[in-house]
């Protein structure tokens, strides 16, 4: 009989076959391919911001890059990596918190790095408007609430729409971990919020399609269900959600397309490669959750896995805004590589300065405020900061590999 934790979950040193990745083992140890996925989902969206969009070069790239800009006409695709690493890590990170907890270190993780590229993006548009301005402070203010997308306030960032988009996935998933973060509730939630997309481009209802988010929807569900994977074992439950996902994200490809590159330039890209883009971020996902990277141990990935959220937040505008600045003084090639590499030290420089001591201070202020709600609020499990219910029956009925 395997060796089992008063949480429910195997222990790290059980095994039910010579191999096979132990469930639970992942606590208190980073995962730190999951940080090379992401350096690289990052990079392949700079790249296409850099090599492809004709706002900071005053038109068509392709005679400007004529290979460089057929492979970066699909770093767009590192977004849809993001979400599916997204789904994973979230559900990974709210396992065995109360719903004050999970907000707690969403709110912490996201907005000091956030606030830092604002105000620097802002700076810079106000600075130099040349390939885009900012109409007032007001706008700057409400994207401070990183809410602008609700509302209808122009992004300071166009990039920052992505953040609305996890916002939206953020907040469907605590009310999984109010309920309790536990298998069954998670394949529920994945089998429920499948549902919802693809009954909500037919249906009349702007509030289902709001939150459905439909084209995004099967990359965050399929991360939650590789986790799953990982921390349970595989079974057929499991890789059925997998498999869903990956046909309706694979459905989406056209139209993705035609949003991001326009109707002419899609129409001369091929799609292929994005599909097979699509299904390689899905094998290396599920690799991940099989155990098969777990080799992976390279000490510098997790110091470029640190600087991808600050890189993504403050590269896109800022970046154009130089590019179009000196783009008749710098030839190309140097001037993108220049852009590029002082974009990433500046976001080195955001997370050692700004990200990590704010953070920290955020998290801790928020965590007592979390703790007087709870002392001025009765016991009910899962709200108010109190402690979900506990996971270890779930865990008991996992079905086990085999």
């Amino acid at each position: 009989m395997s060796a089992r934790t008063s949480a429910g979950e195997l222990r790290p040193e059980s095994r039910t076959r010579e191999g096979a990745h132990p469930p639970g083992a992942d606590a208190g140890r980073r995962l730190v391919v999951l940080d090379g996925v992401r350096i690289l989902a990052a990079l392949s969206v700079l790249l296409y911001h850099y090599l492809v969009l004709a706002s900071a070069w005053g038109g068509p790239t392709a005679a400007i890059f004529p290979v460089a800009s057929r492979f970066a006409a699909y770093g767009w695709l590192g977004v849809e990596i993001f979400f599916l690493v997204s789904g994973f890590v979230i559900c990974m990170s709210a396992w065995g918190r109360s719903v004050g907890d999970f907000a707690v270190s969403r709110v912490s993780r996201l907005f000091p790095a956030y606030w830092a590229a604002v105000a620097f993006t802002s700076a810079v548009l106000f600075a130099w408007p040349e390939v885009r301005g900012v109409k007032g402070l007001t706008d700057v203010v409400v994207n401070l609430s990183m809410l602008q997308s609700g509302i209808g306030v122009p992004h300071i960032d166009d990039g920052y729409w992505t953040l609305f988009a996890e916002l939206k996935f953020y907040v469907l998933f605590a009310i999984v971990v109010m309920r309790g973060t536990t298998y069954r509730n998670c394949v529920f939630f994945c089998g429920l919020w499948t549902l919802a997309g693809i009954v909500a481009p037919t249906a009349d209802s702007g509030v289902l399609s709001f939150f459905a988010i439909s084209p995004f929807a099967p990359y965050f569900t399929a991360g939650i269900a590789f986790h799953l994977m990982r921390r349970f074992r595989p079974n057929a439950i499991l890789w059925g959600i997998v498999g869903v996902q990956y046909l309706l994200a694979q459905h989406y490809v056209h139209d993705r397309m035609i949003s991001n590159l326009g109707r002419g330039l899609a129409g001369q890209t091929p799609v292929w490669p994005a599909h097979v883009i699509i299904t390689l971020g899905f094998l290396v996902m599920a690799a991940i959750a099989l155990g098969v990277l777990d080799g992976i141990r390279w000490r510098w990935l997790p110091h470029a896995g640190a600087v991808t959220y600050p890189l993504y937040l403050i590269h896109m505008m800022a970046g154009l805004t130089v590019i179009h600045h000196f783009r008749d003084r710098v030839a190309p090639a140097p001037l993108v590589l220049g852009v590029a590499t002082t974009m990433l030290l500046l976001a080195w420089t955001v997370h050692r300065l700004i990200e990590r001591p704010l953070g920290r201070v955020l998290r801790d202020s928020l965590r007592r405020g979390v703790q007087d709600i709870r002392s001025h609020t009765p016991h009910r499990p899962g709200l108010a900061g109190f402690p979900a219910q506990p996971s270890a029956p779930e865990a008991e009925r996992v079905p086990s590999r085999g």
